[in-house]
């Protein structure tokens, strides 16, 4: 059977492939996996009497293990950025205000902003008022009335 015959290298090379896949396709997902081959490679180089069967529980523990130790030190450690809500394009308008172009009946309206329009939620006031973008729901901003 070709599982039988699995040696160190074989985990080495796909240890390898799959950090290089990692390079070309980056998600930090494959990275975990490579790293999980490895220790496999490198168990089995100084354990060579290591079935398969062994082999394969090792590479599974070793492959979950290094995600959660990851995704543990990343939650502990969460990379900061100059710009925090560059993906985020609604949480750009908390704290600008906006003089309304149109009124807000019945607590909605619509408020134009830069090249688009968005919804909004608040007191009902005239058109013309001036708001303040206090909150972002979903795509509705919450506003208040700026005084």
């Amino acid at each position: 059977m070709l599982l039988q015959q699995l040696t160190y290298w074989h985990w080495l090379i796909l240890a390898a492939i799959l950090i290089i896949l990692e390079v070309f396709a980056p998600g930090a997902f494959m990275l975990w996996i490579g790293i999980a081959a490895g220790v496999v490679g490198a168990l089995l180089y100084f354990v060579p009497t290591m079935t398969w069967e062994y082999q394969f529980i090792v590479f599974s523990i070793a492959s979950v293990g290094s995600i959660i130790a990851w995704r543990s030190y990343r939650n502990k450690h969460p990379i900061t950025t100059d710009e925090p809500t560059l993906n985020r394009r609604g949480a750009q308008y908390i704290g600008r205000t906006f003089t309304l172009d149109a009124p807000i009946t019945n607590g909605i309206g619509k408020i134009r902003v830069d090249d688009s329009t968005w919804k909004i939620e608040g007191d009902d006031c005239p058109a013309g008022t001036k708001v303040k973008v206090v909150g972002l729901e979903n795509t509705v901003f919450r506003v208040e009335i700026f005084e």
